[in-house]
């Protein structure tokens, strides 16, 4: 049987590793707003994040870039703009956990 103790024994530095940038990439709250946004919303472009926001679409851009290298968002072009969501099912498992507002006793 795999208890906690063996599945935390056998994953590798590598896996430490990757776990880590994605900690790293949501480790911002302009980033967390965005991907709690993009969950909440399904997708979105950056005119509506620099509205909701009230950032400068250069600062949102960045964050983006960001969301974007670490592999947890993707852009999809619609014309000229380009619509984003998040891809990565562990980070929306992880932003729902952080936003829960479920007591547990």
């Amino acid at each position: 049987m795999l208890t906690p103790e063996v599945l935390w024994m056998n994953m590798s530095t590598k896996n430490y590793a990757e776990l880590a940038e994605v900690l790293k990439a949501l480790a911002h709250p302009v980033r967390l707003c965005i991907v709690r946004g993009l969950i909440e919303k399904g997708s979105c472009n950056v005119g509506h994040m620099q509205e909701c926001l009230k950032t400068p679409q250069s600062t949102i851009s960045q964050h983006l870039q960001k969301l974007r290298m670490a592999g947890l968002i993707r852009g999809t072009r619609n014309g000229l703009e380009v619509n984003y969501q998040v891809c990565d099912q562990r980070v929306v498992k992880l932003i729902g956990m952080l936003f829960s507002t479920r007591k547990e006793g």
